[in-house]
């Protein structure tokens, strides 16, 4: 069993519009997945550092982030990261380049954990349906293309709150949605904009919202997480 979260983290700041990456972090810990996507990980400006130092990464979790940053203090690529339990090994971490109007993209790495071997991939879409729906058809087309074909998990903030349409269309062509629930806004969650959706070599065991007192404070969103059987 593989355990996956997906978190848009919102640059640590909370609903009581406090900057508390440690409290982040407390709620990654909460979740304890061995992959986790997280979205809104780096500031905007200057030099993209990530919001969870990278120290404070190594030293007090379990984690390590996927090398998909382009500059040495970020932790992701536009926002993006995947981080993975520490001892797990990981193969070709890519940057997905998305159409996009403004800095969007998608990062993958294929991550073997507990003997098995998967494609991950984290995002972030645009609030634009038809842009969403763009962005969604390059990622497709770039796992399409991905030599060997992998069990695949797909994760992060798609921006889509229209049911079974847009972009959740196209990706249910070849992938299965797990039933996480709604996750936004955190305090009163009534949108499924967060979504984990994984190929037909994974089943999903359980799946769902993590509701915690840190959780509700941390972020506007809350994290989502899917148990897989991956053997």
């Amino acid at each position: 069993m593989i355990k996956v979260a997906s978190y848009n983290m919102r640059k640590a700041i909370g609903t009581d519009r406090r900057r508390m990456p440690e409290r982040t972090l407390e709620v990654l810990r909460e979740i304890d997945a061995d992959i986790i996507a997280l979205q809104e990980c780096d500031r905007r400006l200057g030099e993209r550092a990530g919001v969870i130092p990278l120290t404070m990464l190594d030293e007090h979790s379990p984690w390590a982030a996927v090398p998909v940053a382009m500059r040495a203090q970020s932790m992701g690529w536009h926002g993006n990261a995947l981080l993975v339990r520490k001892g797990a090994i990981i193969a070709e971490p890519h940057r997905i380049e998305i159409p996009a109007l403004e800095p969007r993209g998608a990062v993958r790495a294929d991550v073997t954990i507990g003997g098995v071997m998967i494609r991950v991939v984290g995002m972030h879409l645009d609030l634009s349906g038809l842009w969403r729906r763009k962005q969604a058809n390059a990622i497709l087309r770039e796992l399409d293309g991905c030599a060997p074909h992998l069990p695949c998990v797909l994760m992060g903030d798609l921006n889509e709150w229209t049911p079974q349409s847009g972009c959740l269309r196209d990706f249910a062509r070849d992938h299965r949605f797990a039933d996480t629930g709604p996750s936004f806004h955190a305090r009163r969650p009534i949108g499924r904009l967060d979504r984990i959706m994984v190929s037909p070599a994974l089943r999903i065991v359980e799946a769902g919202v993590h509701h915690s007192a840190a959780a509700r404070k941390a972020s506007d969103h809350l994290p989502i997480w899917a148990v897989l059987d991956a053997s």
